[in-house]
C-alpha cells in the first residue's frame, strides 16, 4: 500500500506530464493546425501537430476529425531538413497552371456568383 506522501508526489508529477507549455494555431481553409509544446514525465519538451477538420454526418451533426503527429527533440533537425527539402522541391518543380485549369476556376467562380439562395419555404 502506498503512503499518502508517495501518492501526492505521483499526482504532482502526473500533473506535469503532458502539460501544454506553448501553443500556436494555423487556420488554413477548412483545416486548423495546432502546434503544441508539451512535456514528458522527465520534463523533456516535445511537439504535437494536430490537424483538425470539421466533418458533417448524414444527420447534419458535425464532429471534428483529428490527426496527430508527435515529434520528439532528437528528431527536430531531421524533420525540419526534410520539410524544407520538400517545400523547395515543390516550389522548384510545381507545374505551371494550364489555361484550361484557369478557365475551369473562372467557370466555378461564375457559378458561385450566379448561385441563388433557396429557403425551405420556397420548396
Amino acid at each position: 500500500m502506498e503512503s499518502a506522501e508517495n501518492k501526492e508526489s505521483m499526482k504532482n508529477s502526473d500533473s506535469k506530464f503532458n502539460q501544454e507549455i506553448h501553443s500556436r494555431v494555423v487556420r488554413a481553409g477548412k483545416r486548423t493546425y495546432f502546434f503544441d509544446v508539451k512535456t514528458t514525465r522527465n520534463d523533456e519538451y516535445y511537439l504535437t501537430i494536430t490537424e483538425s477538420k470539421k466533418r458533417f454526418s448524414e444527420s447534419g451533426k458535425f464532429h471534428f476529425e483529428k490527426h496527430k503527429v508527435f515529434l520528439y527533440k532528437e528528431d527536430f533537425g531531421k524533420f525540419v531538413e526534410c520539410l524544407q527539402g520538400i517545400i523547395d522541391y515543390i516550389e522548384e518543380n510545381q507545374p505551371e497552371q494550364s489555361a484550361v485549369s484557369a478557365e475551369v476556376e473562372v467557370d466555378e467562380n461564375e457559378a458561385v456568383a450566379n448561385y441563388t439562395d433557396v429557403d425551405f419555404e420556397d420548396i
